[in-house]
């Protein structure tokens, strides 16, 4: 049930069957042009496709000519309450803003919004939050929250499109993870639009990115989403990291650097927390598309690392590496790691043996 039609946002497709585009947003100050662009190319490099920039002041919105410039990925520009800073971000090169079209400041100001967006074929989200429905639907957020929601959404798409907007992304999100779910549900089957899914203000990094693997885990497997923010406290790096994460354990994205480790018991003998950890951090540096298994004991230790493409399986103070379903050599449990990725650097520069993962073999 992909959304049917679909929008360019600065290159990037959106919706009507594309593959789903990760995003988010930045938590600096946006006048501040250098940290505001490391953190943008920082969120790139991780793996999103497009980034977010809160847009407070016109401070903000005149800073968004030199990222536009510089930024490896399409910028949207997040504005409220002022459609002067809309206006003024996209006359700085922005490829979409995000406004709640309730809270820009009546028809004369979306119209304005909508005929610079159209001048320069930006895209224009009509974000739609619980914490910022309009007035109007204040009673019915009461009785059916979700039905409020979509409501806004559909309102003000119809808004946009009457006024000429062709280049429309949706999106409705709560706090409530079932109020999210059922809203996004109903807002597919009304509108044709690009859905841009997310729990908001979902939390820290841990309860946050469950939370939002939730939500995102019922919505994408029923075919609904078309690009996705996982919102958590933090840095917004990790968003990225969990986002892609949803994607592969869907089968929506190329399966990446993964590290399957065990969840410890009384026969372990291995600091396998601090192990996998550590793999976790060096795998995601060397960036292969590599299944590694952290595993402690003997009982699924040997069976999952040969399954992995790299391995380790260990014992009291030591371990066995294994490479394409192979023990290579047993070593110390202090060793254990830089012995690893000592083992896959060494078959990376052996051109007679690629790095394709064993169980495609």
């Amino acid at each position: 049930m992909a959304s049917p039609v679909q929008v360019i946002l600065g290159g990037v497709p959106v919706g009507g069957g594309a593959p789903i585009v990760v995003q988010s947003m930045t938590n600096t100050s946006t006048h501040e042009v250098d940290l505001t662009l490391m953190q943008i190319r920082a969120l790139a490099t991780a793996g999103a496709r497009i980034v977010r920039v809160a847009v407070p002041d016109a401070e903000a919105a005149e800073a968004l000519r030199a990222l536009v410039a510089a930024s490896p990925v399409p910028l949207v520009a997040d504005v409220h309450f002022d459609y002067r800073l809309a206006v003024a971000a996209l006359q700085a090169g922005v490829a979409g803003v995000r406004i709640n079209p309730g809270n820009i400041g009546g028809l004369a100001a979306v119209k304005a919004v909508v005929e610079a967006a159209e001048e320069r074929r930006a895209v224009i989200r009509v974000g739609v939050n619980s914490g910022s429905l309009e007035r109007t639907l204040r009673d019915l957020e009461r009785k059916d929250p979700a039905k409020a929601l979509v409501e806004s959404a559909v309102r003000n798409c119809d808004l946009l499109a009457s006024l000429g907007c062709e280049r429309i992304k949706v999106s409705v999100k709560s706090s409530s993870p079932l109020v999210t779910i059922a809203a996004n549900r109903e807002l597919a089957r009304r509108v044709p639009y690009p859905l841009h899914v997310g729990l908001t203000e979902a939390g820290t990094a841990g309860l946050g990115a469950v939370r939002s693997a939730v939500v995102l885990g019922v919505l994408l497997s029923e075919g609904i989403g078309d690009t996705i923010r996982v919102s958590l406290t933090g840095d917004p790096v990790e968003e990225v990291r969990v986002a892609l994460e949803i994607l592969r354990t869907l089968g929506l994205a190329p399966r990446g650097p993964r590290v399957i480790s065990c969840p410890t018991c009384g026969r372990t003998r291995l600091d396998v927390e601090a192990l996998a950890l550590a793999v976790e951090q060096r795998l995601q540096e060397v960036g292969e598309d590599l299944e590694i298994a952290v595993m402690g004991c003997a009982v699924n230790g040997p069976g999952e690392a040969r399954k992995a493409d790299f391995g380790i399986a260990g014992g009291e103070g030591e371990g066995v590496i294994f490479a394409k379903g192979r023990p290579v050599r047993k070593v110390a449990e202090a060793e254990l790691v830089e012995a690893l990725f000592a083992e896959i650097a060494a078959r990376r520069s052996r051109p007679t043996e690629p790095m394709e993962s064993s169980r495609d073999c």
